[in-house]
């Protein structure tokens, strides 16, 4: 009996990746790390992670952060769940995937023994990514250009203080094109 209870149980695994975007020399970018375990040696992914037992999604993404890159302190927002079988190798992996925007690049990043390296990518020059983490990057990036329209967003990727110049640069990064500076303006000033 209690054989044929096993099979009525799934053995699903839930956690969480991060996909990270900053503006770096005038660019959009993503933080990546650099996988040690095969099938994805030297392969880079977004940051993630298996979620612990009484652990809030949220929390475990913050956690997954500091432990994985060292950042923590930002803006994070839920932005999908990917669960296709067979997204991982290891086994049954439901993601919840969230996004994070910092206004600049920290200037130390670190990982743990278990990454081979950490660093940020320019979007455009991106490697193949392990796992299903190509498909995670465009639906992050589609996420975020869509939310430019209907929301103040870009503010977490701004210092403080900045000049519309710089504002409407960060628009022209994460969009991937220039944008005439006179329209620009005036749809920034209504």
């Amino acid at each position: 009996f209690a054989h044929d209870m096993r099979k009525l149980y799934q053995n699903i695994k839930v956690a969480v990746d991060v996909v990270i975007f900053t503006i770096k020399d005038g660019k959009l970018n993503v933080l990546l790390i650099q996988m040690k375990k095969k099938p994805f040696y030297k392969w880079w992914a977004f940051p993630g992670g298996l979620i612990k037992k009484n652990e809030a999604l949220e929390n475990a993404a913050r956690r997954i952060l500091r432990e994985k890159t060292s950042v923590h302190n930002v803006y994070l927002e839920q932005l999908y769940t990917f669960g296709k079988p067979g997204r991982d190798p290891f086994g049954r992996v439901v993601s919840c995937t969230y996004f994070a925007l910092l206004p600049e690049a920290p200037k130390k990043l670190r990982t743990t023994d278990k990454y081979l390296d950490v660093k940020f990518w320019p979007v455009d020059l991106m490697p193949p990514l392990a796992y299903d983490h190509d498909e995670v990057r465009e639906y992050a990036l589609m996420r975020l250009r869509n939310k430019l329209a209907y929301s103040n967003i870009v503010w977490s990727l701004l210092p403080r203080e900045f000049t519309l110049g710089e504002l409407q640069g960060v628009y022209e990064a994460i969009l991937g094109r220039k944008i005439d500076k006179r329209n620009f303006r005036k749809k920034v000033l209504e």
